[in-house]
């Protein structure tokens, strides 16, 4: 997984370790073979996205401690599966996105426009924004 790249083309930076994300639990959102629901998306959770997924089936909120997951608060870092992220982007409760440390599996479903509209981190490179 040293080679993965985010959507910006660069280096995969982490998304969070508090709690720990990502797939492999390794604070990243690396994606592989095994990975079948694309956890690649880093979101910074907010209470709408929280209350759209509790609505939707996937409940990110109640802690699962038989699976080491604590719960999720707004303001969280967590790796979302890209096809969550744009259910609820086509909803109008898209949560912001750390671009760096979004996997470029990502944009198997989700448009790169759509993604830099709700980023929230700057890369070295802004214009990559544009």
């Amino acid at each position: 997984m040293a080679n993965d790249r985010n959507v910006l083309g660069g280096d995969l930076e982490p998304c969070g370790t508090d709690p720990v994300t990502g797939f492999y639990r390794d604070g990243c959102c690396n994606s592989g073979p095994d990975d079948l629901g694309n956890h690649t998306v880093c979101a910074v959770v907010s209470r709408e996205f929280l209350e759209h997924q509790v609505e939707a089936g996937n409940d990110l909120v109640t802690p699962r401690p038989e699976y080491g997951f604590p719960g999720l608060e707004p303001g969280d870092r967590w790796c979302v599966c890209a096809a969550r992220w744009q259910e609820a982007f086509e909803a109008g409760v898209a949560p912001p996105v750390v671009l760096a440390a979004t996997h470029a599996r990502a944009l198997e479903i989700i448009e790169l426009d759509d993604l830099r509209r709700h980023a929230v981190d700057v890369p070295a490179d802004p214009s990559s924004l544009a």
